[in-house]
């Protein structure tokens, strides 16, 4: 599962661990959380989130 940096504090969202504090349960791939989620660290939209490459 890919997982997604925010570019404002480096926080990465991971599927398998999703953001149970948000309501999003482990295993929410990034593409199916809704766009209104935001940074749990920052704040910061969905949108300032990048692919992380390995």
């Amino acid at each position: 599962m890919d997982k997604y940096k925010c570019k404002v504090c480096g926080y990465i969202y991971e599927p398998a661990l999703g953001d149970p504090d948000s309501g999003i349960l482990p295993g929410t791939l990034f593409e199916d959380i809704t766009d209104s989620w935001v940074c749990p660290v920052c704040g910061a939209e969905k949108s300032e989130f990048e692919l992380v490459t390995d």
